[in-house]
């Protein structure tokens, strides 16, 4: 080993005891350097994944975006549909191509089962003219009449009763009479 150095005096004593010597100190410093490398390299990669998370999370935001005006511009369009078939004109224009035809004046139900009013039944315009069928289609006996039957219903565009006729034409006898009761539900 070496000899120890004579002690210093003075200025120079001072500036030893505030500079730590090179020997033991060297070793103390190095996990404290490990350690801060380590909490920055790991500070790097918590960012870095922390980034990519965040793209991926506007990647998805940026499409359900997209799908969201989709659907919204889809929705206005089928409500506009909606719309345009509500009007009256073009509902009354749709009843009519099912056969329908306007009602006659209603009849209702008081709460004691008494009816106010005089149900009348519903009748079809006169029909538009039409092409005449030819005189050889000669009606079959078996097929029904496109008058009123015998029961007093007619037949709708399809052969079957439409419900617009299945009401029945009220009794002359019958009006003299008060109207039926039944028992109200």
């Amino acid at each position: 080993m070496s000899k120890p150095a004579a002690p210093l005096k003075g200025r120079a004593a001072r500036l030893a005891r505030l500079m730590p010597s090179t020997g033991p100190s060297t070793a103390a410093r190095t996990p404290f350097v490990l350690l801060v490398v380590l909490l920055l390299g790991g500070g790097l990669i918590t960012l870095l994944l922390l980034n990519s998370a965040l793209n991926e999370g506007s990647f998805r935001l940026s499409e359900l975006k997209r799908d969201t005006t989709e659907l919204t511009d889809e929705q206005q369009a089928l409500q506009r549909d909606v719309d345009s078939r509500s009007q009256p004109d073009a509902l009354e224009k749709r009843a009519r191509e099912l056969g329908m035809v306007p009602g006659g004046s209603p009849a209702f139900l008081n709460p004691d089962g008494t009816v106010r009013g005089r149900p009348t039944e519903a009748t079809a315009p006169p029909p538009s003219p039409s092409p005449t069928p030819s005189p050889s289609a000669s009606p079959d006996a078996d097929a029904p009449a496109a008058g009123p039957s015998a029961s007093g219903t007619s037949a709708g565009p399809s052969g079957s009763p439409s419900p617009s006729a299945s009401v029945s034409q009220p009794d002359p006898a019958a009006e003299n009479s008060p109207p039926p009761t039944s028992p109200g539900r």
